[in-house]
Protein backbone atom coordinates (compact mmCIF):
# COMPACT_ATOMS: atom_id res chain seq x y z
CA UNK A 1 0.00 0.00 0.00
CA UNK A 2 1.53 3.89 -1.07
CA UNK A 3 2.36 5.59 1.39
CA UNK A 4 -1.03 8.11 3.50
CA UNK A 5 -1.65 11.57 1.91
CA UNK A 6 -1.52 13.61 4.87
CA UNK A 7 -3.23 16.60 5.72
CA UNK A 8 -1.72 20.08 4.30
CA UNK A 9 -2.11 17.55 1.08
CA UNK A 10 -4.70 18.58 -2.11
CA UNK A 11 -7.51 16.61 -2.73
CA UNK A 12 -8.92 16.77 -5.92
CA UNK A 13 -12.79 16.09 -6.56
CA UNK A 14 -14.46 15.76 -10.01
CA UNK A 15 -18.07 17.03 -9.63
CA UNK A 16 -18.39 20.04 -7.75
CA UNK A 17 -22.52 19.33 -6.27
CA UNK A 18 -23.65 19.21 -2.96
CA UNK A 19 -21.79 15.53 -2.44
CA UNK A 20 -18.51 17.48 -3.54
CA UNK A 21 -19.46 20.12 -1.19
CA UNK A 22 -20.06 17.83 1.83
CA UNK A 23 -16.62 16.48 1.04
CA UNK A 24 -15.25 19.73 1.10
CA UNK A 25 -16.18 20.08 4.60
CA UNK A 26 -15.09 16.94 5.77
CA UNK A 27 -11.40 17.01 3.98
CA UNK A 28 -11.31 21.06 5.32
CA UNK A 29 -11.65 19.63 8.87
CA UNK A 30 -8.82 17.43 8.61
CA UNK A 31 -6.74 20.26 7.32
CA UNK A 32 -6.83 19.40 3.47
CA UNK A 33 -6.54 21.80 0.43
CA UNK A 34 -9.87 20.90 -2.18
CA UNK A 35 -9.56 21.37 -5.83
CA UNK A 36 -12.86 20.61 -7.45
CA UNK A 37 -13.61 20.20 -11.22
CA UNK A 38 -16.86 20.16 -13.01
CA UNK A 39 -18.19 22.65 -16.41
CA UNK A 40 -20.08 24.84 -13.69
CA UNK A 41 -19.06 27.95 -12.17
CA UNK A 42 -19.80 28.94 -8.19
CA UNK A 43 -20.83 25.22 -7.86
CA UNK A 44 -21.82 23.80 -4.02
CA UNK A 45 -18.68 22.43 -3.85
CA UNK A 46 -16.75 25.00 -5.90
CA UNK A 47 -17.99 27.99 -3.20
CA UNK A 48 -15.83 26.11 -0.32
CA UNK A 49 -12.73 25.14 -2.79
CA UNK A 50 -9.23 26.50 -2.68
CA UNK A 51 -9.45 25.90 -6.42
CA UNK A 52 -12.50 25.54 -8.82
CA UNK A 53 -11.36 24.58 -12.34
CA UNK A 54 -14.24 25.17 -15.23
CA UNK A 55 -14.08 23.04 -17.95
CA UNK A 56 -15.92 19.99 -19.48
CA UNK A 57 -15.07 16.48 -18.62
CA UNK A 58 -13.70 15.63 -22.06
CA UNK A 59 -11.41 17.85 -21.83
CA UNK A 60 -8.08 16.09 -22.04
CA UNK A 61 -5.89 19.06 -21.24
CA UNK A 62 -7.48 20.72 -18.66
CA UNK A 63 -7.98 17.07 -16.59
CA UNK A 64 -4.41 17.02 -17.09
CA UNK A 65 -3.72 20.10 -15.59
CA UNK A 66 -5.95 19.94 -12.91
CA UNK A 67 -4.57 16.31 -11.79
CA UNK A 68 -0.91 17.66 -12.13
CA UNK A 69 -1.75 20.03 -8.94
CA UNK A 70 -3.60 17.79 -6.59
CA UNK A 71 -2.37 14.76 -4.25
CA UNK A 72 -5.21 12.12 -4.70
CA UNK A 73 -8.52 12.26 -6.94
CA UNK A 74 -11.59 11.13 -6.29
CA UNK A 75 -15.06 11.77 -7.66
CA UNK A 76 -19.04 12.89 -6.48
CA UNK A 77 -20.68 11.29 -9.07
CA UNK A 78 -19.64 8.17 -11.45
CA UNK A 79 -20.75 9.91 -14.71
CA UNK A 80 -17.01 11.11 -15.32
CA UNK A 81 -15.30 9.79 -18.12
CA UNK A 82 -12.51 7.43 -16.62
CA UNK A 83 -9.55 7.30 -19.61
CA UNK A 84 -8.60 10.95 -19.28
CA UNK A 85 -8.61 10.80 -15.87
CA UNK A 86 -6.84 7.52 -15.80
CA UNK A 87 -4.30 8.77 -18.23
CA UNK A 88 -3.61 12.18 -16.32
CA UNK A 89 -3.23 10.43 -13.51
CA UNK A 90 -0.52 8.09 -14.38
CA UNK A 91 1.03 10.66 -15.90
CA UNK A 92 1.61 12.39 -12.90
CA UNK A 93 1.48 9.33 -10.64
CA UNK A 94 -1.19 10.63 -8.83
CA UNK A 95 -3.73 7.71 -7.04
CA UNK A 96 -7.45 7.61 -8.44
CA UNK A 97 -9.73 6.58 -5.53
CA UNK A 98 -12.17 4.84 -6.45
CA UNK A 99 -10.04 3.54 -9.73
CA UNK A 100 -11.15 4.50 -13.33
CA UNK A 101 -11.80 0.72 -13.66
CA UNK A 102 -14.62 0.72 -10.83
CA UNK A 103 -16.05 4.09 -12.61
CA UNK A 104 -16.04 2.14 -16.02
CA UNK A 105 -18.10 -0.91 -14.05
CA UNK A 106 -20.41 1.25 -12.39
CA UNK A 107 -21.28 4.41 -14.84
CA UNK A 108 -22.93 1.50 -17.61
CA UNK A 109 -26.25 -0.33 -16.18
CA UNK A 110 -25.49 -3.36 -18.40
CA UNK A 111 -22.32 -3.07 -17.23
CA UNK A 112 -22.75 -2.74 -13.45
CA UNK A 113 -25.95 -5.89 -14.23
CA UNK A 114 -23.28 -8.50 -15.69
CA UNK A 115 -20.64 -7.76 -13.26
CA UNK A 116 -23.01 -7.94 -10.36
CA UNK A 117 -24.90 -11.22 -11.78
CA UNK A 118 -21.16 -12.99 -12.95
CA UNK A 119 -20.42 -12.18 -9.55
CA UNK A 120 -23.94 -14.54 -8.06
CA UNK A 121 -25.24 -11.42 -6.17
CA UNK A 122 -29.30 -11.41 -6.81
CA UNK A 123 -30.65 -8.85 -9.18
CA UNK A 124 -33.86 -8.36 -11.23
CA UNK A 125 -33.96 -10.31 -14.34
CA UNK A 126 -32.16 -8.13 -17.61
CA UNK A 127 -31.34 -7.78 -21.05
CA UNK A 128 -29.74 -4.96 -22.46
CA UNK A 129 -30.74 -3.55 -25.73
CA UNK A 130 -29.89 -0.71 -28.33
CA UNK A 131 -32.90 -0.65 -30.94
CA UNK A 132 -36.85 -0.37 -30.66
CA UNK A 133 -36.95 -4.49 -32.61
CA UNK A 134 -34.76 -5.61 -29.51
CA UNK A 135 -36.78 -3.52 -26.88
CA UNK A 136 -39.84 -5.54 -27.98
CA UNK A 137 -38.02 -8.98 -27.74
CA UNK A 138 -36.82 -8.28 -24.47
CA UNK A 139 -39.77 -7.53 -22.81
CA UNK A 140 -41.51 -10.16 -24.44
CA UNK A 141 -39.42 -12.69 -22.88
CA UNK A 142 -39.10 -10.67 -19.14
CA UNK A 143 -42.93 -10.37 -19.73
CA UNK A 144 -44.53 -6.84 -17.99
CA UNK A 145 -44.46 -5.30 -15.94
CA UNK A 146 -40.59 -4.13 -16.60
CA UNK A 147 -38.82 -1.05 -15.87
CA UNK A 148 -37.06 0.47 -19.16
CA UNK A 149 -33.56 2.44 -18.03
CA UNK A 150 -31.02 4.37 -20.40
CA UNK A 151 -27.50 2.37 -20.21
CA UNK A 152 -25.92 6.23 -19.07
CA UNK A 153 -26.49 9.31 -17.29
CA UNK A 154 -29.69 8.08 -15.47
CA UNK A 155 -30.35 8.69 -12.27
CA UNK A 156 -33.86 9.97 -9.79
CA UNK A 157 -35.96 8.67 -11.83
CA UNK A 158 -34.33 10.00 -14.89
CA UNK A 159 -33.92 7.87 -17.90
CA UNK A 160 -36.23 5.49 -16.79
CA UNK A 161 -39.88 4.28 -17.93
CA UNK A 162 -41.92 1.51 -16.02
CA UNK A 163 -43.36 -0.76 -18.91
CA UNK A 164 -46.93 -2.40 -17.52
CA UNK A 165 -47.79 -4.09 -21.25
CA UNK A 166 -45.71 -5.66 -23.76
CA UNK A 167 -48.21 -4.25 -26.21
CA UNK A 168 -46.03 -2.78 -29.04
CA UNK A 169 -46.86 0.78 -28.87
CA UNK A 170 -46.55 0.91 -25.13
CA UNK A 171 -43.19 -0.63 -25.92
CA UNK A 172 -42.91 2.60 -28.52
CA UNK A 173 -43.89 4.89 -26.44
CA UNK A 174 -40.96 3.55 -24.09
CA UNK A 175 -38.33 3.95 -26.62
CA UNK A 176 -38.83 7.34 -27.79
CA UNK A 177 -39.34 8.59 -23.92
CA UNK A 178 -35.79 7.37 -23.14
CA UNK A 179 -34.60 9.00 -26.10
CA UNK A 180 -34.00 6.12 -28.00
CA UNK A 181 -30.38 5.25 -26.75
CA UNK A 182 -29.07 1.73 -25.39
CA UNK A 183 -30.76 0.99 -22.51
CA UNK A 184 -31.46 -2.13 -20.17
CA UNK A 185 -34.73 -3.76 -19.58
CA UNK A 186 -35.58 -5.42 -16.13
CA UNK A 187 -38.42 -7.53 -15.16
CA UNK A 188 -40.09 -5.41 -12.55
CA UNK A 189 -39.37 -6.46 -8.50
CA UNK A 190 -42.52 -6.73 -5.92
CA UNK A 191 -40.89 -4.87 -3.04
CA UNK A 192 -42.15 -4.46 0.37
CA UNK A 193 -39.33 -1.61 1.02
CA UNK A 194 -36.50 -0.08 -0.39
CA UNK A 195 -32.65 -0.46 1.81
CA UNK A 196 -29.19 0.50 1.43
CA UNK A 197 -26.01 -0.02 3.13
CA UNK A 198 -23.06 2.52 2.66
CA UNK A 199 -19.95 1.50 3.52
CA UNK A 200 -16.11 2.39 3.07
CA UNK A 201 -13.27 0.40 2.42
CA UNK A 202 -9.64 1.55 2.72
CA UNK A 203 -6.60 1.31 0.74
CA UNK A 204 -5.32 -1.30 2.95
CA UNK A 205 -8.74 -3.38 2.09
CA UNK A 206 -10.31 -2.72 5.92
CA UNK A 207 -13.99 -2.40 5.63
CA UNK A 208 -16.93 -0.33 7.47
CA UNK A 209 -20.15 0.04 7.10
CA UNK A 210 -22.72 1.87 9.07
CA UNK A 211 -25.77 -0.82 8.90
CA UNK A 212 -28.45 -0.71 6.89
CA UNK A 213 -30.79 2.01 6.12
CA UNK A 214 -34.55 2.31 5.13
CA UNK A 215 -35.41 4.46 1.99
CA UNK A 216 -38.59 6.07 0.90
CA UNK A 217 -39.19 7.33 -2.23
CA UNK A 218 -41.11 9.94 -3.66
CA UNK A 219 -41.50 10.43 -7.76
CA UNK A 220 -37.90 8.48 -8.01
CA UNK A 221 -36.51 10.83 -5.52
CA UNK A 222 -35.06 9.77 -2.18
CA UNK A 223 -38.01 10.93 0.15
CA UNK A 224 -36.86 9.79 3.44
CA UNK A 225 -34.03 7.61 4.96
CA UNK A 226 -34.19 5.98 7.93
CA UNK A 227 -31.52 4.03 10.40
CA UNK A 228 -31.83 1.89 11.27
CA UNK A 229 -33.57 0.02 9.05
CA UNK A 230 -36.76 -2.06 10.70
CA UNK A 231 -35.71 -5.23 9.22
CA UNK A 232 -34.40 -8.68 11.31
CA UNK A 233 -31.28 -8.89 12.13
CA UNK A 234 -30.19 -11.20 9.40
CA UNK A 235 -31.65 -9.25 6.82
CA UNK A 236 -29.34 -6.46 7.50
CA UNK A 237 -26.80 -9.01 8.31
CA UNK A 238 -26.93 -10.45 4.81
CA UNK A 239 -27.00 -7.00 2.78
CA UNK A 240 -23.74 -5.96 4.71
CA UNK A 241 -22.33 -9.30 3.49
CA UNK A 242 -23.40 -8.52 0.04
CA UNK A 243 -21.87 -5.01 0.16
CA UNK A 244 -18.70 -6.36 1.07
CA UNK A 245 -18.78 -8.57 -1.21
CA UNK A 246 -19.03 -5.95 -3.76
CA UNK A 247 -16.57 -3.91 -3.18
CA UNK A 248 -13.85 -6.34 -2.04
CA UNK A 249 -14.30 -7.84 -5.85
CA UNK A 250 -14.05 -4.78 -7.29
CA UNK A 251 -11.35 -2.88 -5.24
CA UNK A 252 -12.75 0.13 -4.45
CA UNK A 253 -11.41 2.71 -2.20
CA UNK A 254 -13.35 5.06 -0.86
CA UNK A 255 -17.35 5.12 0.17
CA UNK A 256 -19.64 3.16 -1.92
CA UNK A 257 -23.19 2.56 -1.25
CA UNK A 258 -25.42 -0.78 -2.08
CA UNK A 259 -29.58 -0.37 -3.15
CA UNK A 260 -31.21 -2.95 -2.08
CA UNK A 261 -35.03 -4.20 -2.74
CA UNK A 262 -36.70 -6.38 -0.09
CA UNK A 263 -39.11 -8.51 -1.49
CA UNK A 264 -42.37 -10.06 0.18
CA UNK A 265 -40.55 -13.43 0.88
CA UNK A 266 -37.65 -11.42 2.74
CA UNK A 267 -35.10 -11.77 -0.46
CA UNK A 268 -32.64 -8.91 -0.81
CA UNK A 269 -32.09 -8.44 -4.81
CA UNK A 270 -29.60 -5.65 -5.14
CA UNK A 271 -30.60 -2.89 -7.29
CA UNK A 272 -27.80 -0.11 -8.22
CA UNK A 273 -24.52 -0.07 -6.79
CA UNK A 274 -23.08 4.20 -6.31
CA UNK A 275 -19.08 4.18 -5.86
CA UNK A 276 -19.61 7.37 -3.56
CA UNK A 277 -20.97 8.87 -0.84
CA UNK A 278 -24.86 8.56 -1.18
CA UNK A 279 -27.73 10.59 -0.53
CA UNK A 280 -29.22 7.69 1.89
CA UNK A 281 -26.06 8.65 4.52
CA UNK A 282 -26.32 12.18 4.59
CA UNK A 283 -27.27 11.32 8.27
CA UNK A 284 -24.83 10.24 9.28
CA UNK A 285 -23.28 13.86 9.10
CA UNK A 286 -24.92 14.22 12.83
CA UNK A 287 -25.80 11.05 13.68
CA UNK A 288 -22.61 8.33 13.75
CA UNK A 289 -19.34 9.31 15.16
CA UNK A 290 -17.68 9.21 11.44
CA UNK A 291 -19.68 10.81 8.48
CA UNK A 292 -19.74 9.06 5.32
CA UNK A 293 -18.28 11.84 3.76
CA UNK A 294 -15.21 11.98 6.51
CA UNK A 295 -14.67 8.91 5.89
CA UNK A 296 -14.80 9.20 2.04
CA UNK A 297 -11.68 11.20 2.84
CA UNK A 298 -9.98 9.19 4.90
CA UNK A 299 -10.26 6.17 2.38
CA UNK A 300 -9.22 7.92 -0.37
CA UNK A 301 -5.76 9.40 1.34
CA UNK A 302 -5.09 5.89 2.86
CA UNK A 303 -5.46 6.95 6.24
CA UNK A 304 -7.26 4.90 8.84
CA UNK A 305 -11.19 4.26 8.94
CA UNK A 306 -13.06 5.92 11.42
CA UNK A 307 -15.64 4.40 13.92
CA UNK A 308 -19.46 4.24 12.56
CA UNK A 309 -21.47 3.69 15.70
CA UNK A 310 -24.39 5.43 15.22
CA UNK A 311 -25.10 7.47 18.52
CA UNK A 312 -28.70 7.93 18.21
CA UNK A 313 -32.02 6.88 15.66
CA UNK A 314 -32.21 8.99 12.93
CA UNK A 315 -33.85 10.25 9.56
CA UNK A 316 -33.39 12.37 6.98
CA UNK A 317 -35.38 14.04 4.56
CA UNK A 318 -34.60 15.70 1.39
CA UNK A 319 -35.77 19.31 0.64
CA UNK A 320 -36.87 20.44 -3.24
CA UNK A 321 -36.88 22.85 -5.20
CA UNK A 322 -40.93 22.83 -4.84
CA UNK A 323 -40.44 23.94 -1.59
CA UNK A 324 -39.52 27.52 -2.93
CA UNK A 325 -42.41 27.86 -5.24
CA UNK A 326 -44.80 30.23 -2.66
CA UNK A 327 -41.27 31.61 -2.11
CA UNK A 328 -38.03 31.83 0.57
CA UNK A 329 -39.43 28.98 2.92
CA UNK A 330 -39.04 30.22 6.53
CA UNK A 331 -35.68 29.04 7.99
CA UNK A 332 -36.09 30.84 11.26
CA UNK A 333 -39.32 28.94 11.76
CA UNK A 334 -37.97 25.56 10.91
CA UNK A 335 -35.01 26.47 13.26
CA UNK A 336 -36.78 26.81 15.94
CA UNK A 337 -37.02 22.74 16.28
CA UNK A 338 -33.93 22.12 18.61
CA UNK A 339 -33.92 18.45 17.36
CA UNK A 340 -33.66 19.11 13.61
CA UNK A 341 -30.32 19.97 11.90
CA UNK A 342 -30.43 22.28 8.46
CA UNK A 343 -28.14 21.34 5.56
CA UNK A 344 -28.54 23.62 2.72
CA UNK A 345 -26.22 22.78 -0.49
CA UNK A 346 -25.50 26.39 -1.77
CA UNK A 347 -27.45 26.49 -5.12
CA UNK A 348 -28.89 29.60 -6.43
CA UNK A 349 -31.72 28.23 -8.31
CA UNK A 350 -34.52 26.08 -6.76
CA UNK A 351 -36.51 23.76 -9.35
CA UNK A 352 -38.87 21.15 -8.82
CA UNK A 353 -37.15 18.08 -8.30
CA UNK A 354 -33.83 19.49 -7.73
CA UNK A 355 -32.20 18.46 -3.89
CA UNK A 356 -31.47 21.74 -2.32
CA UNK A 357 -30.44 20.36 0.93
CA UNK A 358 -32.04 18.50 3.65
CA UNK A 359 -32.93 17.64 7.35
CA UNK A 360 -32.06 15.55 9.97
CA UNK A 361 -33.23 14.48 13.02
CA UNK A 362 -32.32 12.30 15.99
CA UNK A 363 -34.69 10.44 18.17
CA UNK A 364 -35.91 8.20 20.82
CA UNK A 365 -36.23 5.56 18.10
CA UNK A 366 -36.04 5.35 13.93
CA UNK A 367 -39.80 6.41 14.17
CA UNK A 368 -39.63 9.03 16.39
CA UNK A 369 -36.90 11.12 14.65
CA UNK A 370 -38.63 9.92 11.11
CA UNK A 371 -41.74 11.96 12.19
CA UNK A 372 -40.21 14.48 13.71
CA UNK A 373 -37.97 15.25 10.46
CA UNK A 374 -41.38 15.49 8.23
CA UNK A 375 -42.74 17.52 10.84
CA UNK A 376 -40.42 19.60 10.77
CA UNK A 377 -40.13 19.68 6.66
CA UNK A 378 -44.16 20.32 6.87
CA UNK A 379 -43.25 23.79 8.60
CA UNK A 380 -41.49 24.69 5.56
CA UNK A 381 -44.21 22.90 2.78
CA UNK A 382 -47.31 24.76 5.15
CA UNK A 383 -45.89 26.57 7.53
CA UNK A 384 -48.67 25.53 10.25
CA UNK A 385 -46.80 22.66 12.04
CA UNK A 386 -46.23 23.25 16.25
CA UNK A 387 -42.76 21.22 16.93
CA UNK A 388 -43.94 18.18 19.07
CA UNK A 389 -43.54 17.83 22.16
CA UNK A 390 -40.56 15.47 23.26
Amino acid sequence: MSAAILPGRTIGIFGSGQLGRMMAIAARRFGYAVHVYSPDRGSPAGQLADVERTAPFDDADAVDAFVAGVDVVTFEFENVPAAPVAAAAAGHSVPVRPSADVLHALQHRGREKRFLADLGVPVAAFEEVDSLVGLQDAVNRLGAPAVVKTSRLGYDGRGQVRLLSAAPHHVAAAWQAIGRVPAIVERFVTFDRELSVVAARGADGAFAEFGAFENRHERHILDLAVAPADVPTATAAEAIRLTRRIATELDVVGVLCVEFFLTGDSELVVNEVAPRPHNSGHLTIDACVTSQFEQHVRAVCGLPLGGTRQLAPAAMANLLGDLWEGGEPDWARLLGWPEVRLHLYGKREARPGRKMGHLTSLGRSAVEAAAVVSAARGVLARRSVQPPAI
